[in-house]
């Protein structure tokens, strides 16, 4: 008798267990309406686990006693040769820990990379993962076409015509004007980065072309960041040919155009002066600067992604920072997010918190002429 009860009940589990349950009802309705509007569900690059270790970076390119370089994890030989006076070794490992914690407790995908442009010292928060450029794909645009006037192809005063194929909404004041309207190249780049501005975008890349932009792209050392002329387009969701990039890569454009080492001396002082110009809204990495400060950046705010990547001009050194955020839920927390790891990267090179939460610094101007491209 209670061998039978026994076998009733096992067939009874048997048939419980292989009747679909509500919560794979559930997950079958999900991927279904994923796949149908348009969603690529990639379960090799699931979203990073809250508990799993970031990839992070720390080093201080000091002159060891041998002549060598001092290696990540070893002992620092010397005190690192900071651009900036007021900063130790001591205040940039408090200043990294109140970077890493920021992009612990954001909730969305972030990159962050920081270089003391002095020192070569260098702190990072997953600086090889992609992220989708959105407008920060107009900064090596711009150096493709800096390529293109080297090699004779472009000049700067030569005259761009707008085309109805060529207009686009968003940023910009380009497509106001009617088609026909011709700009100088010169002019269509001060709009590119001052304005982030679409129409312009989209003359300089019909100008160089998206294969000559990508082959200069590698050139650069740009492993990741790439450009396709689907990537230009508004439209939200899902796309198949996107812009990429990553933290590390936009660093190294920005601090390659701050060596002079970019296209050329006279090339890289042009694209710093056009990024020096102030842009409409002083935003993100803009936000708050210090008195005396100078700025040299570029935004992107696209497909819910949100960055700024800049280099500072301090009295008292420079340094080059990129914060990447992705899969934003809302724009204006992602805004705040890299205004908070700007202030604080404010605070440690050189200044001082005053009441209201603004910071300063002490000093002159400094190298703020933007009349070299004009």
């Amino acid at each position: 008798m209670i061998d039978k009860e026994n076998s009733a009940k096992q067939r009874r589990l048997r048939r419980r267990l292989e009747r679909p349950g509500p919560l794979l009802a559930v997950a079958v309705l999900f991927v279904t309406a994923s796949l149908a509007l348009g969603y690529k569900l990639d379960w090799n690059r699931a979203a990073f686990s809250r508990a799993e270790a970031p990839v992070v970076e720390a080093h201080f390119p000091v002159a060891a006693p041998a002549g060598g370089l001092a290696m990540p994890g070893a002992p620092i030989p010397a005190k690192p040769e900071f651009s900036n006076g007021l900063m130790t070794p001591q205040k940039w490992r408090l200043m990294t820990q109140g970077l890493y914690r920021l992009a612990r407790g954001y909730p969305e995908p972030v990159a962050i990379y920081l270089e003391d442009l002095g020192s070569g010292a260098v702190w990072a928060y997953r600086p090889d993962e992609v992220f989708r450029a959105a407008s920060l794909i107009k900064l090596p645009l711009m150096a493709a076409v800096f390529y293109k006037i080297k090699e004779g192809g472009l000049s700067l005063d030569q005259r761009l015509v707008l085309t109805g194929r060529l207009r686009a909404g968003g940023s910009g004041t380009i497509k106001w004007s009617p088609a026909g309207t011709s700009f100088t190249v010169r002019d269509l780049l001060i709009h590119l980065i001052s304005e982030s501005d679409n129409t312009a975008a989209n003359m300089l890349l019909n100008a160089v072309g998206a294969r000559y932009a990508r082959q200069k792209f590698r050139e650069m050392g740009l492993v990741h960041t790439t450009i396709h002329w689907a990537g230009m387009s508004l439209r939200g969701g899902r796309i198949a040919d996107d812009n990429y990039t990553t933290a590390r890569e936009m660093n190294l454009l920005l601090t390659k155009i701050y060596r002079g080492q970019l296209v050329d001396p006279e090339a890289s002082r042009m694209m710093l002066d056009i990024l020096r110009y102030k842009k409409p809204e002083s935003g993100r990495l803009a936000k708050g600067l210090p008195w005396g400060w100078v700025i040299a950046h570029k935004t992107g705010l696209e497909r819910r992604a949100c960055h700024d990547s800049a280099v500072f001009f301090t009295p008292y050194g420079d340094y080059a920072l990129t914060v990447l955020t992705g899969r934003n839920s809302s724009y204006h927390r992602a805004k705040n997010f890299i205004i908070r790891v700007g202030h604080l990267t404010f605070a440690y090179y050189g200044g001082r918190l005053l009441r209201g939460g603004r910071y300063y610094a002490r000093a002159l101007l400094r190298g703020a002429s933007q009349s070299a491209v004009r």
